[in-house]
């Protein structure tokens, strides 16, 4: 069976929020409140008072905030966070009870610092913020018990005829003694249930030291053992102010040797008073706090923690100067970190071709951040500083160029006899064409062409014929003349040999001409190679207009713009004929027929048929 509170056997009883035995919680009162107030200066200010007592304490700080909460005594003690000293978040003994003081990570959480404690506290304590931002707010709560009841454990150690919490209870009354006397005597033989009535002041004799020789005990000359001191209990410590006690034994009066204590009267053993035992303080040590979290999420990063030097004294540890802890290696305050591994760049394919067949054009690819499980992410996710280049420019050499003509002029140089017809060469870039040429080269077409219009009448001397019309109709062009030597007869011109005017000045027979701008004119490069050598293929040019700078027009007239694409070898194909593949025998047919051909011994021998039968099947007529 169970214990209960009441420490009796097969007891149900449990101890309530209000701390009583077997209570029904309405015996106590919850205290709660928000401290909201906006404070100006900085330091010290006073939040609540916990009052003696008290239990389930909880002082929670209702947001993340860079102010801390502070806890010391009415007496001035400090308990937590005292003369501006930061304590690591830990458990720490004040005023009767146990003090948890908790201060979230400062990374992650958004939650503020709080005290709790289980009580009851037996002096009154007080509650400080040292105020530095905003106050966010501070939640207080913790339990007293109520009017005229106390606990089962405050009454534990409180003297008889003592007051509870310097108050007493219940008005002094003088008309109902017995009755009163009657109620104190049932309380301390516990057949009350659950709360006390507080006792009245002089209804016991005064305290009696505990360790006291009762009045009536036997006479002393009786007495064969008593009590004696033989030593004191190990120190609770070995530094810092510990504390020990006195041990009593039962020895024999005369011989002094120790018995078994059933031989002493165990009403007049002594009780053990505390004392205090070594009182030096304790060696410095460096109190380490936990790490900060990481200051990256992935990737190297840097974490920190406090580190205090700390010495203990009197079961509390003091912060103090960190000279004192010069004799011991001081712990790191800062590390690298590592929460995984950062997302990287990764290329997911080659470069594309460019995208001009000559000169400088550009190349791309594709560039992805891949995480560390494989997955593609946003690019932020990535050190965009190390993002390879999915760009570039991309150099396919000089370009090929090629002769660009215009047609042959209408007009001869000259009327009679021999002249020339101009056109138009200029060298430009070719994007049909690829060959990888870096020009035109030296094989400039001609830009004249010879022509003659019949036999002219001769001349004595020099003879200079009119100059023809301008080679074009526009642009620069030339004009030519005939120049002969002639001898003059009466009626007719002998023509003589150039020689014989060689001492003369010959007049010039060629200049150059220009009659108006063309404006923009057609201009094409030669023909391509047919795209087959018969039955029909194709060839192609490239035309463009251009003006009198040789720049790039519209202005062309459409209609005479020339071909840039024609027909060529359209003759039918013959087919190839081997001398050497004939039939050896007559009814090369039935092989056919039978599909025997693709055996190499029937191919061989209706070589004629079998590559007919092919020819046809495939739709393929050989070529030249």
């Amino acid at each position: 069976q169970s214990i209960g509170c009441d420490d009796y056997l097969g007891s149900d009883k449990v101890i309530d929020k209000c701390g009583i035995c077997g209570g029904d919680n309405t015996a106590c009162k919850v205290v709660s409140g928000v401290f909201k107030h906006t404070l100006t200066n900085l330091g010290y200010h006073k939040i609540v008072e916990i009052p003696e007592g008290a239990t389930k304490i909880n002082i929670t700080e209702m947001s993340k905030s860079n102010n801390y909460l502070a806890l010391r005594s009415r007496s001035g003690r400090s308990i937590i966070n005292g003369n501006w000293a930061i304590d690591r978040p830990g458990r720490y003994e004040g005023g009767g009870t146990m003090f948890t003081y908790k201060r979230p990570n400062e990374i992650s959480s958004t939650a503020g610092e709080s005290f709790l404690a289980d009580g009851p506290t037996n002096e009154v304590l007080d509650v400080y913020m040292i105020h530095q931002q905003p106050n966010p707010g501070i939640h207080y709560e913790y339990i007293i018990p109520g009017d005229n009841v106390i606990s089962p454990q405050l009454l534990a150690h409180r003297r008889p005829g003592e007051p509870l919490n310097g108050q007493l209870g219940m008005p002094e009354s003088t008309n109902q003694e017995d009755e009163d006397l009657h109620r104190e005597t049932d309380t301390l033989t516990g057949q009350s249930a659950g709360t006390f009535p507080v006792i009245q002041p002089g209804r016991f004799p005064s305290h009696q030291p505990e360790n006291q020789v009762p009045a009536v005990q036997p006479p002393r000359q009786n007495r064969e053992h008593n009590w004696k001191q033989i030593g004191k209990t190990e120190c609770t410590t070995t530094c810092g102010k510990g504390s020990q006690y006195p041990v009593f034994h039962c020895v024999n009066r005369i011989t002094h040797e120790e018995v078994s204590e059933s031989y002493c009267d165990s009403s007049t053993k002594p009780l053990p008073e505390e004392e205090a035992c070594n009182l030096f303080p304790c060696p410095a040590f460096w109190d380490i706090g936990e790490w900060s979290e990481c200051s990256k999420t992935c990737g190297l990063g840097m974490q920190h923690r406090q580190i205090l030097c700390r010495q203990m004294y009197a079961n509390r540890t003091l912060t103090v100067q960190q000279y004192r802890c010069h004799h011991l290696e001081k712990p790191e305050t800062t590390s690298t970190c590592q929460l995984k591994i950062c997302s990287e760049w990764q290329i997911r394919t080659e470069w594309t071709s460019c995208s001009v067949p000559c000169g400088v054009g550009q190349r791309t690819r594709d560039v992805k951040c891949v995480s560390n499980l494989g997955d593609i992410v946003d690019d932020e996710e990535c050190n965009m500083k190390l993002r390879p280049n999915d760009i570039e420019n991309c150099d396919m050499g000089p370009c090929a160029k090629s002769w660009f003509l215009t047609e042959w002029s209408d007009r001869c140089s000259a009327e009679c006899g021999d002249g020339v017809r101009t056109r138009s060469v200029v060298c430009m870039t070719n994007h049909v064409s690829s060959l990888p040429l870096e020009g035109c080269g030296n094989n400039r077409p001609s830009e004249t062409t010879p022509c003659n219009n019949g036999p002219c009448a001769g001349k004595v001397e020099w003879f200079a014929g009119g100059w023809t019309q301008c080679s074009t109709e526009c642009g620069s062009g030339s004009q030519q003349r005939e120049v002969i030597c002639v001898r003059k007869t009466e009626g007719n011109f002998d023509v003589l040999n150039p020689y014989e005017c060689s001492y003369l000045e010959k007049p010039p027979s060629q200049q150059s001409c220009y009659l108006k701008p063309c404006g923009s004119k057609w201009f094409h490069t030669e023909w391509s190679t047919c795209s087959k050598s018969c039955e029909g293929g194709f060839r192609v040019r490239e035309v463009r207009c251009l003006s009198d700078d040789m720049t790039a027009s519209t202005q062309c007239d459409p209609q005479l713009k020339p071909e840039e694409k024609e027909p060529c070898n359209t003759q039918d194909c013959i087919p190839e004929i081997d001398e050497n593949c004939k039939d050896k025998y007559y009814n090369c047919n039935v092989v056919v027929q039978a599909r025997l051909c693709v055996y190499t011994y029937y191919k061989t021998a209706c070589c004629a048929s079998c590559t007919r039968v092919a020819n046809r099947q495939s739709g393929f007529l050989g070529r030249r």
